[in-house]
């Protein structure tokens, strides 16, 4: 591996100065050069750096310094998170209004803080993009219950994402928050292990275990057991439609490095922090799925940020590779 040495470039803005007027002229910047110290490969990069691989600002400026001889403080890696978070609005922007058309789509969620304060990180994965969103809590009343409370808040955390979702199937887990009138497709992965905990050995028929559990005096598993019961259609969604899925794992999947960052960092520390969390881990997700570049992409949407453009899209549709728009 040949020793890393950065190509730095200075810009000197002549300025001439009139002694009649008094008014001053100075030159511009040639198109795309950025007017502040960072280039367009070195924000993709430290961006993909602090937020597909979970690095922190402070080990994030210490790999910038010793291994790519660019001195580096943590305040100017913050600077770096919010140009590269802007550069991404536009794209992830599309992503989101894109959520109301996949055949299927897979929902989950996972508490994290944002500013020391409890919020939500929810995932929606299509079949070529995914897209992510961390809500903050909102203040309740003291008389309502902490349960009520994060059941409200989780209810519209997720609207932010799939309120206005129109395809066939929404896959998910038995939140009640998402018993809106969509037809739902529940996950048997989670489905399995409370059947473990509160019904195993299974050995009959799944309906009689049911109404087993409805009678059998357990409060827990009769409320368990009458909202499997009531709701049962939602067990079956896959036997009736080719090609769904019968559990939620693409979404878990795709939530589970945000989960390892949220462990890693205790979440976000500001309203850009998780602006920047959010947009990030949609595009390094969807390129995953789409099997693109995400270091390309961000490069490409920084040069688009210097240029005063919008970033490319990221929807399949749109994209230039043949495995996306297949």
């Amino acid at each position: 591996m040949p020793p890393i040495e950065p190509l730095i470039y200075e810009h000197r803005w002549h300025r001439g100065h009139c002694p009649c007027c008094g008014i001053s002229t100075s030159a511009t910047l040639p198109e795309g050069v950025p007017t502040g110290q960072c280039g367009p490969r070195l924000a993709a990069f430290t961006g993909l750096l602090m937020g597909h691989f979970r690095q922190s600002k402070r080990r994030a400026s210490a790999f910038l310094g010793d291994l790519l001889s660019i001195p580096c403080s943590p305040a100017w890696t913050v600077k770096i998170q919010n140009l590269v978070s802007d550069a991404l609005a536009v794209p992830y922007e599309e992503l989101r209004s894109e959520l109301a058309h996949p055949k299927q789509l897979y929902v989950d969620k996972s508490p994290t803080k944002e500013h020391k304060q409890k919020a939500w990180l929810w995932v929606a994965v299509a079949p070529l993009f995914t897209v992510f969103g961390i809500f903050a809590n909102r203040s309740r009343e003291s008389r309502e219950s902490r349960e009520s409370r994060e059941s409200r808040e989780s209810r519209e955390s997720r609207e932010s994402l799939v309120r206005k979702y129109q395809g066939m199937i929404l896959n998910c887990d038995r939140a009640k928050m998402y018993l809106d009138g969509k037809r739902l497709r529940w996950c048997w992965a989670h489905l399995k292990r409370d059947f473990q905990k509160h019904v195993a050995p299974i050995r009959e028929e799944v309906r009689v275990l049911l109404l087993r559990g409805k009678f059998s005096g357990n409060k827990k598993l009769i409320g368990f057991c009458n909202e499997l019961y009531d709701r049962r259609s939602h067990l079956w969604t896959f036997t009736k439609i080719e090609g769904i899925e019968p559990t939620n794992n693409a979404a878990e999947r795709a939530l589970r490095p945000a989960v390892i960052y949220r462990k890693l960092s205790f979440g976000t520390q500001s309203t850009r922090g998780s602006r920047f969390l959010e947009r990030l881990l949609s595009v390094s997700e969807t390129c995953r799925v789409q099997q693109r570049n995400a270091y390309q992409c961000l490069v490409e949407a920084m040069e688009a940020k210097f240029a005063g453009e919008a970033a490319p899209s990221l929807l399949p549709t749109k994209s230039a590779t043949g495995v996306a728009a297949a």
